[in-house]
């Protein structure tokens, strides 16, 4: 869908111009189109657009720099740019000098390029949610499957990992990033094994499942079973004898943590008392508390039934 969409149309073909914006507004965008290139950055910047068409069918010394200017830009390097081109110039065009995210050839052929709209922004919408760390959803695609969830025969699982703070202050941030990743792989692939359902990560050593209820406990078991296996081989030899290793509290005193273990609360959806996403990640949270009195990897099933 590009119902909506602001989308900012960079050219100086006044019928290209007009056209495009017809088009556009037909399909319920706000379009708005920029035909003195000089002036474009500071409107840009000023009130940025959803989406980006530059036409580049036509020479010009002052759209390149425009784009280069956009993507070097950490905060406007997102807005997607999608290019006009002519046929001809494809296989000669600088790809590495011009970064597009997309390109329409001329003449545009609407239903093409209407698809293509729709496509730009779902392809940006899944890399600014998914986490860089692990490349699963992030917060916005959880909450929306959460909310997909309610009301259903579905269990929404939070996985937190014990102690990992301490063992990131002891081992480091790169060691602390290859345990989430690791952690990330087997929930990952617990879920898709057991039939197929949702994973995502919130950020640092949370992370969500979903699944139907009835598979929620053997995926659980599955997860602890070879997360256990995977974090057995973090620690020396001497620590896994112990049953420890040896960091820094909170008050910065030394302290014995037990090895890395994890906790996960089930949240069962079908119950009316969950009708919004907080209340779940309220309840889920309480459960968590309780897994986490135990050393040792466990999971908590809500059994309120209302």
């Amino acid at each position: 869908m590009i119902d909506n969409l602001r989308i900012a149309i960079i050219t100086s073909d006044l019928n290209l111009a007009g056209n495009l914006k017809i088009r556009l507004q037909s399909k319920g965008c706000q379009v708005l189109s920029l035909t003195r290139l000089s002036s474009v950055l500071g409107l840009v910047y000023s009130d940025p657009p959803d989406i980006l068409i530059v036409d580049l069918s036509k020479a010009s010394e002052i759209t390149g720099p425009i784009i280069k200017n956009l993507k070097d830009d950490s905060y406007f390097s997102t807005i997607p740019v999608i290019g006009l081109l002519n046929a001809f110039e494809i296989e000669s065009f600088g790809w590495d000098k011009c970064q597009l995210d997309d390109f329409i050839i001329m003449p545009i052929k609407y239903t093409e390029f209407f698809s293509r709209l729709s496509l730009s922004i779902q392809r940006i919408h899944r890399v600014l949610d998914n986490n860089p760390l692990t490349r699963l959803p992030g917060n916005t695609s959880i909450q929306r499957a959460v909310e997909n969830a309610l009301g259903k025969p579905m269990a929404v699982c939070y996985i937190d990992i014990n102690h990992f703070k301490p063992y990131n202050d002891v081992y480091g941030f790169s060691h602390g990033d290859e345990v989430l990743r690791m952690l990330a792989r087997v929930m990952f692939n617990a879920v898709k094994e057991s039939g197929g359902g949702f994973a995502g990560h919130i950020g640092g050593d949370d992370f969500v499942f979903i699944v139907p209820m009835e598979r929620s406990e053997a995926v659980c078991k599955t997860i602890i079973i070879n997360f256990k296996a995977i974090a057995a081989d973090l620690f020396e030899e001497r620590e896994k004898l112990n049953g420890y290793y040896i960091g820094t509290n909170r008050k910065g005193q030394e302290e014995h943590f037990p090895l890395l273990s994890i906790a996960i609360a089930v949240v069962p959806t079908i119950t009316p008392i969950f009708n919004h996403y907080g209340k779940v990640a309220e309840t889920a949270a309480e459960l968590k508390k309780l897994a986490k009195k135990s050393n040792e990897s466990c999971f908590v099933i809500d059994q309120r039934i209302k």
